[in-house]
């Protein structure tokens, strides 16, 4: 019986790690759409949201059933509480893709300009701490969970910093408004991302550690 289990958790593990790499994808795409201005990119993102809807259903049913037929203790109990919140988690960065590729289609109405802030940076960071905090699922490395919460402060910078230079934008040059918005509620998007990504490392130290340290600024 014991044997099943453990099977059934690491099956649950595998699904949960096809939903991350589904989630990892639709924010690469959103991304490229907005760099390249290719619409045909934010065709592809929004036709995988309902495949990872899907699949956050099954992946919530599985854990459900185990929790329900199994009644685990301890680290195992945790494990899947983990993965019922990292399963919401990685959704909601799909979300997040979608909505990136919504405004980047608005954008593509309007005449391209430089914006005085670096998107692709901002990505780049939010991509990285959700790439770091799968790994740390995946290795259940608390360390690692441990770096990507030290990370968030320079995301919320970032998208500080463009709200602050794309507010200024659209003063200085009221034209522009349509695209700095877009430019903002992109940015934002990023930045939820990035807290998505935490909430994922904080699922990983409570699976490992057993220590719940949400909302514990600065925790070693």
């Amino acid at each position: 019986m014991r044997v099943r289990f453990h099977q059934n958790l690491d099956d649950l593990k595998e699904k949960l790690l096809v939903m991350a790499g589904m989630a990892e994808q639709a924010i690469q795409r959103s991304i490229e759409a907005y760099s390249t201005r290719d619409l045909s990119i934010c065709e592809l993102v929004f036709r995988a949201e309902p495949s990872i809807n899907r699949l956050e259903r099954e992946i919530d049913q599985m854990a459900l059933d185990l929790l329900a037929m199994e009644q685990p203790m301890a680290v195992d109990l945790r494990f899947i509480l983990s993965v019922i919140r990292i399963n919401a988690d990685l959704e909601r960065v799909g979300d997040q893709a979608v909505n990136i590729a919504v405004r980047v289609r608005e954008m593509g109405a309007f005449a391209n300009f430089d914006l005085p802030v670096d998107i692709p940076k901002l990505a780049s960071l939010s991509s990285a701490m959700v790439r770091k905090s799968l790994q740390a699922f995946i290795e259940a490395d608390a360390d690692l969970a441990q770096s990507v919460l030290k990370m968030d402060d320079e995301v919320d910078e970032m998208n500080d910093a463009a709200f602050y230079s794309l507010s200024s934008l659209i003063k200085e040059r009221p034209e522009l408004t349509p695209q700095s918005l877009n430019a903002l509620i992109i940015s934002r998007n990023l930045e939820r991302v990035g807290d998505h990504a935490t909430n994922i490392a904080e699922d990983v130290i409570f699976w490992v550690r057993g220590a719940d340290v949400r909302h514990i600024a600065n925790v070693e």
